[in-house]
């Protein structure tokens, strides 16, 4: 048997995000609580902006000759600041000492003379239904205050803002304004209690998975007392997650692989990590990429390893990431006992195997009880690249069981022969699956006979997954044999 050289070296970099994308607007929040604020006139929308300037504690002045009903109504419905009507026009003098001015005028003369008179005044400036000369906009708006969430269009889609904002209502529970209410009372005593960055972090860590876990309920002296305990007690000093990434599809990561990325103060991880997935880590974060790739250029383990250490003896929270499960073909064993080595915390979160992603994506059942009393995950290849000399034979000829082969391309052909000259049926449906779960998701299908010939004219890329069994037999209609119609959406 010929060897197969060993792989090309490569050392950890350090890698930056790429940023945000172009904003239309630029998102901000103002003060106005005990401030003077001034609205001009009383076109559409002006009884629900005084309202919303008064909510925010503002000293609302309003001038308009003709207010109509609604607006001289709002003085007696307003929850929180102050309101005054003056039914007469404004005047530049009325716009001094405003932190803000509303021009709700039709006139689009007078509109343009207010907007002069107000900068001029030094005051920021809204012009109702004239985005050309406001210097501010007014968006949909969540109110769980004090967390507070503006939601803009930019003009563009109102409608479609108002739905995003039911939506993003939904989803936040209105207990949440106590929590964050908790959180702006609690904040000095916290900084005072824990002078580092890390250990008040930790506790705010804490505070919001006990705000997400009860958000219906007050919170009280008594939570407080339980977290600046337990953040005291923590072990102080860095820490190592090997945290499952999921075979692509960002959706498929789970809550806790998610807050262990908002944790992170260091993430190292593969070139095979979908990059989508390193946005929901926290902006100061560091990332890191630790590439090892199927035949490719590879950061050697023991490089990664002592990085992982190195960091988590600096007192950092270090992320590992790995494609799919670390669990499964990912080399978590060894990364554990170093850290174990090292006496550095070491704990797993676990994420959807490429084999459950392909299947889900796939629609079939790898169990399928009419078709599979097992199921087993094989790698496709040994330190040296090359067909594991060890493998079951038996086991992978067994018509009752779905086999699940990692990184299989360089073997395929070699595999598959082979297990056939050792009893399995050459017409055993076959299926390689390649880049599972993403958007360019692509799937041959065939036999333990043929595959190999199908995938070398096809000519796909992409990491690969090799799936044999019965459990493929009714997936024809699904992924076809040339790999044209080879991702079922559901």
């Amino acid at each position: 048997m010929t060897e197969t050289p060993l792989r090309a070296a490569r050392a950890p970099r350090e890698t930056k995000a790429a940023g945000l994308e172009p904003l239309a607007v630029l998102p901000v929040f103002v003060p106005l609580r005990g401030k003077r604020v001034v609205l001009a006139g009383s076109s559409g929308g002006a009884p629900w902006k005084v309202k919303v300037l008064a909510a925010a504690g503002a000293h609302v002045d309003v001038y308009a000759p003709d207010p109509g009903e609604e607006l001289r109504a709002v003085p007696g419905e307003i929850v929180d600041g102050s309101v005054t009507l003056h039914e007469r026009a404004w005047t530049p003098d009325d716009l001094w000492g405003a932190a803000f001015c509303i021009g709700a005028l039709e006139d689009e003369a007078e509109c343009v003379a207010f907007v002069v008179a107000a900068r001029g005044a030094g005051a920021i400036v809204n012009a109702v239904d004239r985005p050309h000369l406001c210097d501010v906009k007014f968006g949909a708006i969540v109110n769980r205050s004090p967390l507070v969430v503006g939601i803009s269009t930019e003009g563009a889609a109102p409608v479609f803002g108002q739905t995003v904002r039911a939506r993003i209502e939904a989803m936040l529970p209105r207990g949440f304004a106590r929590w964050v209410g908790a959180a702006r009372d609690w904040r000095d005593g916290v900084t005072a209690r824990f002078h580092g960055f890390a250990e008040r972090r930790a506790f705010w860590e804490r505070f919001t998975d006990r705000a997400f876990a009860e958000p219906d309920r007050a919170p009280s002296d008594t939570d407080l007392a339980e977290l600046l305990g337990e953040t005291e007690a923590a072990p102080k000093g860095g820490a190592v997650t090997l945290v499952g990434a999921g075979p692509g599809d960002a959706e498929l990561l789970t809550l806790k692989a998610l807050r262990a990325l908002r944790n992170a103060d260091v993430i190292l991880y593969d070139d095979l990590v979908a990059p989508e997935i390193l946005d929901y880590a926290r902006r100061e974060a560091r990332t890191m990429l630790v590439g090892k790739t199927g035949h490719g250029p590879s950061c050697r383990q023991d490089d990664i390893n002592a990085l992982m250490v190195q960091l988590a003896r600096s007192g950092k929270q270090v992320v590992r990431l790995k494609s799919g499960d670390p669990l499964v073909f990912g080399r978590a064993g060894e990364e554990i006992e170093a850290c174990r080595a090292a006496g550095i915390p070491v704990t797993v979160v676990p994420g959807v195997s490429a084999a459950q992603g392909a299947a889900a994506a796939l629609g079939v059942s790898l169990t399928h009880r009419d078709a599979a009393r097992r199921l087993q995950f094989v790698t496709g290849h040994d330190r040296r690249g090359a067909l594991p000399d060890d493998l079951n034979w038996g086991a992978l000829a067994d018509p009752s069981v779905t086999t699940v082969i990692y990184m299989p391309k360089r073997t395929l052909r070699a595999l598959l022969a082979r297990a056939v000259e050792e009893g399995l049926a050459p017409s055993t449906p076959a299926l390689l699956v390649f880049n599972a779960t993403r958007p360019n998701q692509q799937a041959l299908r065939g036999t333990a006979a043929d595959l190999a010939d199908r995938v070398e004219a096809a000519g796909l890329e992409g990491p690969a997954l090799l799936m044999v069994g019965t459990a493929f037999s009714e997936m024809r209609s699904a992924v076809t044999e040339d790999g044209a119609q080879s991702r079922m959406v559901v």
